[in-house]
């Protein structure tokens, strides 16, 4: 007899005996009961699972309690509800803790073991046949696997890494690797990777499957990574290892452990209670209270589906999985230590509610909302897919609705996720419908604490959260980050003044994120990366990242507070149509690739200025915008700043340009019994106002080829598609005519290599230029997220000499007849010690020479030839004055200019940039000479005027000690 017609029997027995009004139904489950009992609270049943069958026995419309008593219930198979479970809103079924109790639902099984020992401290003992063991907990804490290198609570990666986990050498130790695990970062820090062995070659290395847990396939990391379930690798005290084949389990206890008293268990089953349902049967009505879910086994092998084009791959599946239910809600549940997903709402789901619960030290995501690719018209599926506007469909919104909506998760505390996978979240939602986050703290993540993967199909509300401790084994993220690569993104054959309009095809309602408190060490606080539209960004405090908008159309950041940072507007459409407005930054902002005017508003925002009483117009903020004409820099006069209370006192600058105080104390997570357990983020030290906020910065433009070059700078490498690791330097601006320019260089490129050597700042760019020595480069950079390689041929560099002495061979001082007469020179502002002669005497001294004082940055030496005059090679000479001021760097500049060209080297400047030398870290004795010269031995150019701009070369900001300036004329080098 199926079980429909068991069912149906049961109510028609109830109901014939039934003689007056339907009262509800309650069962009682203990772990000393028995299933042939009538599941009374004086005869309770054993199992979950005959609980439920009961349940279908009571009266139509009958709602139905099942207390369940404390005690670990150890589920051979899943509990799975289906549509002839549910109850209805009047009359739900609920499986709720007894008062008082903990009950704890369990996917595993105790072992009973007989302990002997095995070397070392390791014991042994024979396992039960058959068994598969993927985790040990010994009194409820799960243990590590073998490993290398072994498990270390202070290193945050892995908890331990080594560039040699699975090397040859290692791994040659191995008599018998396969079924062993490789775990590794992804290449740039976009969550990792998960291996597992198969094999070992005949030179001691083992073969491998696995590596499909990213969307983002660029290689593991070169260090990051570790290798478990190795036999040799037991040596550690909490290191277990099975050996399936023999039956035996190994492990190595900690001295303080009594291990023949200890309760040991093992997890088993991906999946403890599951709700499986349709469209048009679902599940409806269940409810789940109070129940501790524990022992549910890694999924990590199996993540493996991509989630269109985000940086994800998926396994759909978690502790508790619900796939085609209503109006169920899961409410003061805690997962521990489950090896996958806590929570999984997958496909059609419709108002299901998470509420009061506690995830803590989850294997994968906390809470996972993921709906049906299929619901989504014109998807793609990887990074680099496009296609074109007439490919696409261009209706709006859904092709069904296989996708979870209208659900929430309330009041609930999330921390420690990702212990195993590395592309997680706390909260994830992907292709879902008005999601609901409120009032949840979450923290101590290794990637986002909440994201959402793309723009399909919006309305979601994040509000009155807590999320902080984020990112903090991978890279380029924020505590909550979006990616909106949806249909628009990378649309071929577009017109760009159609954009905007396509882009809200697949995000039909604004995604809302409001009054939450964020802070992210590693990355950004808010990050709406690639694509990200439709977003309302209002009334949060940041505390530590600030904001980040890439790419995306129709987003409005308004009312906000960036502590410490500031907005970072990243490649923008130029209708994107963004607005900012009304917010309170402690910094400049930190554009990358923004073309002026910003946006459709950029303006009544307010640049923290400690001290600063009287508000002053926010000239940087207009330059940099070509907007904010009513923006100020002024003290916005926090209230106390020092317990995290933001609001602005009465009187503020900020109320005057129109901005509103948000309540301070209503973050993160309400419920007393999660409250009290909650951590709050660290706060900002007092004196995070950047310094000199409306001061006139002190200029020292970085230069190569004639382009103005910089280092990327905290999180900017994102702007780039590459890894933090990896660097690079940014031609940030490339003008028509310069030598850069000529040899095929744009602005915007991404220099990470020279010469096939890596370029991660600029001094390794200088470096391998001077290395060089004239010689042809090979450039390689990064175009567009692509990469390119340009060839360098004509191009000045710096030869460098520092003898023991002062006998110059490489570089001497060289006689009057062969260099050109210097006839004036001059400095900005006045140097101290000696006088400005002293640079052309034709002396080396031991002294400071005409020395800037400490902290001058961009102080200016100039010198007039008299009239325009062909170069050869200029150079400068320096004394190590104390140890200390050698060293030197500068940009040379040049002007052939008939009369004064003034100081300026900025916009309508009448200097053309020659070179920047840099020698700071090259080794040094008493003095150090420099030659400036071109490849070939062509001529450096003709100027009448040059001016070196100089930078401190000290730690403390001491600068160089300069004794001689010479300029050879060309014949020099002929």
């Amino acid at each position: 007899m199926n079980r429909t017609l068991t069912c149906l029997l049961g109510c028609f027995l109830v109901l014939c005996g039934l003689t007056g009004s339907v009262k509800a139904a309650e069962f009682y489950v203990a772990s000393g009961g028995d299933d042939g009992n009538p599941g009374t609270a004086e005869r309770p049943f054993a199992t979950l699972h005959r609980a439920q069958r009961a349940v279908c026995t009571r009266a139509a419309g009958q709602g139905t309690t099942v207390h369940v008593r404390g005690g670990t219930y150890y589920l051979a198979e899943p509990l799975v509800f289906r549509p002839d479970d549910s109850g209805t809103a009047d009359a739900p079924v609920v499986f709720a803790a007894a008062a008082g109790e903990t009950p704890v639902i369990s996917g595993g099984a105790r072992l009973e073991l007989a302990w002997r020992p095995y070397r070392n401290g390791i014991l042994q003992a024979d396992a039960p046949p058959r068994l598969a063991i993927d985790q040990l907990f010994v009194n409820g804490r799960s243990q590590s696997m073998a490993r290398y290198p072994n498990f270390n609570p202070h290193v945050s990666i892995y908890n331990g890494y080594a560039a040699d986990a699975f090397g040859r050498e290692r791994a040659a130790r191995w008599s018998n690797p396969i079924g062993g695990y490789i775990h590794a970062m992804h290449r740039a820090h976009w969550g990792g990777y998960h291996y597992r062995i198969t094999d070992r070659m005949p030179d001691g290395g083992v073969v491998y499957e696995g590596g499909w847990q990213n969307n983002r396939q660029m290689g593991m990391h070169d260090e990051h990574r570790f290798v478990e379930n190795i036999f040799e690798e037991l040596d550690a005290p909490g290191e277990w290892y099975h050996d399936a084949a023999q039956g035996v389990l190994y492990f190595y206890p900690p001295a303080s452990l009594k291990l023949d008293e200890a309760t040991v268990e093992v997890a088993r089953l991906r999946h403890l209670i599951e709700f499986r349902g349709e469209r048009q049967s679902p599940v409806r009505h269940v409810q789940l209270r109070g129940l501790t879910f524990r022992h549910a086994a890694r999924t990590f092998m199996d993540t493996n589906e991509p989630l269109l084009r985000s940086d994800w791959t998926i396994y759909r599946g978690g502790a508790v999985f619900y796939d085609g239910a209503e109006d169920c809600e899961l409410t003061g549940c805690l997962f521990d230590q489950v090896g996958g997903n806590a929570v999984f709402v997958n496909n059609y789901n419709r108002r299901i509610a998470v509420r009061g619960c506690l995830i803590s030290d989850a294997g994968a995501s906390g809470i996972v909302f993921v709906g049906d690719p299929d619901a989504v018209r014109s998807p793609l599926f990887e990074y680099h897919q496009r296609q074109s506007l007439e490919q696409i469909d261009k209706t709006p919104g859904p092709r069904s609705d296989n996708y979870p909506a209208d659900c929430r998760v309330e009041d609930c505390l999330i921390r420690r996720v990702g212990r195993i996978e590395k592309q997680v979240a706390g909260l994830q939602i992907s292709m879902a419908a008005r999601i609901t986050v409120r009032h949840c703290s979450i923290y101590e993540t290794p990637r986002a604490g909440i994201n959402i993967s793309e723009g399909t199909f919006g309305g979601h509300v994040i509000e009155f959260c807590d999320v902080f401790d984020t990112v903090l084994e991978t890279g380029d993220h924020g505590s909550f980050n979006s990616w909106g690569r949806d249909r628009f993104w990378g649309l071929k054959d577009a017109p760009g003044e159609s954009l905007p309009d396509l882009a809200l095809l697949d995000i039909l309602e604004p995604n809302v994120i409001h009054n939450s408190r964020w802070r992210c060490d590693h990355g950004w606080d808010i990050d709406l990366d690639d694509g990200s539209s439709s977003y309302r960004v209002t009334n949060n405090l940041m505390l530590h990242g600030g904001l980040k908008f890439r790419e995306g159309f129709h987003r409005i950041a308004e009312n906000n507070i960036m502590v410490g940072n500031s907005f970072h507007p990243h490649v923008w459409y130029p209708n994107s149509q963004d607005i900012f407005r009304r917010n309170i930054v402690f910094a400049p902002y930190r554009p990358i690739r923004v073309g002026q005017p910003w946006g459709a508003a950029v303006d009544h925002n307010l640049l923290h200025q400690t001290g600063v009483t009287d508000p002053l117009p926010a000239e940087v903020l207009q330059q940099q915008s070509g907007r904010d004409a009513h923006s100020v820099v002024a003290d916005a006069r926090f209230v106390d700043p020092a317990v995290g209370d933001y609001r602005v006192r009465e009187g503020s600058p900020a109320l005057a340009i129109g901005f509103e105080n948000f309540p301070m104390d209503q973050f993160g997570v309400q419920r007393p019994e999660l409250k009290a357990i909650a951590r709050s983020p660290v706060l900002p030290a007092e004196g995070t106002d950047e310094p000199s906020a409306t001061a006139a910065p002190q200029k020292f433009v970085r230069v190569w080829l004639q382009a103005t070059v910089r280092e990327l700078d905290g999180e900017e490498f994102s702007a780039f598609g590459v890894s933090k690791d990896a660097g690079g330097v940014h031609l940030a601006e490339v003008p028509d005519g310069s030598e850069a320019a000529a040899c095929g260089l744009k602005t915007n490129d991404l220099i990470q290599s020279l010469d096939a050597q890596p370029v991660k700042r600029l001094a390794d760019l200088y470096r391998i230029r001077d290395a060089a020595a004239g010689r042809p480069l090979t450039v390689g950079l990064v175009r567009g997220q692509g990469p390119q390689t340009v060839h360098v041929a004509d191009y000045p560099f710096a030869v460098t000499e520092s003898p023991s002495g002062s006998d110059f061979v490489i570089v001497p001082l060289a006689e009057p007849a062969r260099t050109l007469p210097i006839q004036a020179i001059q400095s900005q502002p006045s140097p101290a010690n000696e006088p400005l002669e002293a640079l052309r005497d034709g002396r080396l001294a031991e002294n400071y020479g005409p020395v800037f004082r400490n902290d001058v940055v961009g102080g200016m030496y100039r010198v007039d030839l008299g009239g325009v005059q062909p170069i050869a090679a200029i150079r400068t000479w320096s004394y190590h004055q104390r140890g200390k001021r050698g060293n030197q760097h500068f940009t040379l500049y040049g002007s052939d200019s008939a009369d004064d060209p003034g100081w300026d080297i900025g916009g309508e400047s009448r200097y053309v940039p020659i070179a920047e030398v840099n020698t700071i870290g090259r080794p040094i004795d008493r003095y150090q000479a420099t030659s400036v010269q071109r490849s070939g031995e062509r001529p450096l150019g003709s100027f009448r005027w040059l001016l070196w701009v100089v930078r401190p070369v000290t730690a403390v900001r001491e600068n160089t000690a300069f004794q001689e300036i010479q300029i050879l004329r060309l014949e020099e080098t002929q």
